[in-house]
């Protein structure tokens, strides 16, 4: 998967660690972030599709994007 579009996320002017935090609250930081970033949709199939386990990705965190994951695994056994 093309990575370019990397540059033009909001994450590009924000500390790393601003996007792997030890708590909820961070969490919520690095989601209001995501929020308004043009390549949020791009940020979250790239870490769904690398299974990213750490940090917010897409505005999710691991344990949202746990959650896509086997909503898409249950909707792909569905069909």
């Amino acid at each position: 998967m093309d990575t370019t579009w990397m540059a033009d996320g909001n994450c590009a002017h924000h500390p790393p660690e601003t996007f792997f935090p030890s708590d909820g609250v961070g969490v919520i930081e690095a989601q209001k972030i995501c929020a308004t970033c043009p390549v949020q949709a791009l940020c979250l199939e790239y870490a769904l599709r690398n299974r990213v386990e750490h940090g917010v990705w897409g505005g999710h965190s691991e344990r949202s994007r746990r959650r896509l994951v086997r909503e898409r695994n249950k909707a792909k056994t569905a069909v």
